[in-house]
């Protein structure tokens, strides 16, 4: 019932938040706010972060199949790696129009820019509210953009109240510039981590030796090697390893598997899968080591 909760409220946060992008995008280009279109773009990377979160919990319902066995869970990170790039593209934009206006400023309609802003931050804040509390880490990484935008769009109602009463439009690009950034920054983060996961690289959240001496410190582990480490998307992690172990008894050996999956379970590991060698296999664990 509480998962069907938060997808309601992903649905609904994904409905105003597209179509209040679409509001920002029209206000920005009727009032001529730079800082406006800016942060609409901010509201694009939520819609993004929100659809990334919805389809994470979908896809979590599907059953495996012979030929897809594990679902579609990359299609969440080629997503996240499509956001990425198209917020660096978007940032760029506002870079070079912010640029162009110190030389050339454009009159502003703050009264336009006001009431798009105002309206775009009660959303934010709506929004924020419905995803507030959940214990899912794509549902939390979707609230923090949603405040993050939130904070930005209290900076263009700012905006829009000092361009009403001193006539300065320079701080329109200024801020623009500086919602660019974040835009910007964001861009980077995401197609960073995304060509991470989509390349198999180990996840930057996790020490290699942390989770090694993890798996050594179980009694009856002899040593371990031949581990991959990778993410299959943002909040699942997956590994395999060869355990040596003198222990011959398959009641203990099942004991230790398990005792070695509680330990991994801290590194959001949901897929291990583990493969013991006894003392004659140890010479081909040595082979194995030196191949990789």
């Amino acid at each position: 019932m509480l998962k069907n909760n938060i997808e309601k409220s992903l649905k609904v946060a994904i409905i105003l938040t597209s179509i209040f992008f679409i509001v920002e995008v029209i206000g920005g280009l009727i009032s001529g706010s730079l800082s406006l279109l800016g942060d609409a773009g901010h509201m694009l990377r939520d819609v993004f972060a929100l659809l990334i979160s919805l389809s994470a919990l979908k896809l979590a319902k599907n059953i495996p199949t012979k030929k897809k066995t594990f679902g579609y869970h990359k299609l969440e990170t080629f997503a996240a790696f499509i956001n990425g790039i198209l917020l660096i593209v978007i940032s760029g934009w506002i870079f070079w129009e912010a640029y162009q206006r110190f030389f050339e400023p454009r009159p502003i309609e703050s009264a336009t820019m006001f009431f798009v802003a105002i309206i775009g931050l009660l959303v934010n804040i709506y929004v924020a509210f419905k995803l507030h509390g959940s214990h899912d880490l794509n549902v939390k990484s979707a609230f923090m953009h949603v405040l993050t935008d939130a904070l930005s769009s209290a900076a263009v109602v700012f905006a829009s109240i000092w361009i009403f009463f001193t006539g300065q439009y320079v701080v329109d690009p200024m801020l623009s510039i500086l919602i660019a950034s974040f835009i910007l920054f964001s861009g980077f983060s995401i197609t960073k981590e995304s060509i991470f996961i989509l390349l198999g690289f180990v996840p930057k959240e996790l020490d290699f030796d942390s989770v090694v001496k993890d798996v050594e410190k179980v009694k009856g582990v002899e040593g371990v090697h031949n581990i991959h480490l990778w993410s299959l998307c943002p909040n699942i992690n997956v590994m395999d390893a060869h355990v040596h172990t003198l222990e011959p008894d398959m009641g203990k050996l099942e004991h230790i598997k398990n005792e070695i999956k509680e330990n991994l379970e801290k590194y959001n590991i949901k897929h291990t899968t583990l493969e013991f060698e006894c003392e004659e296999c140890k010479e081909i664990g040595k082979i194995k080591r030196i191949k990789h």
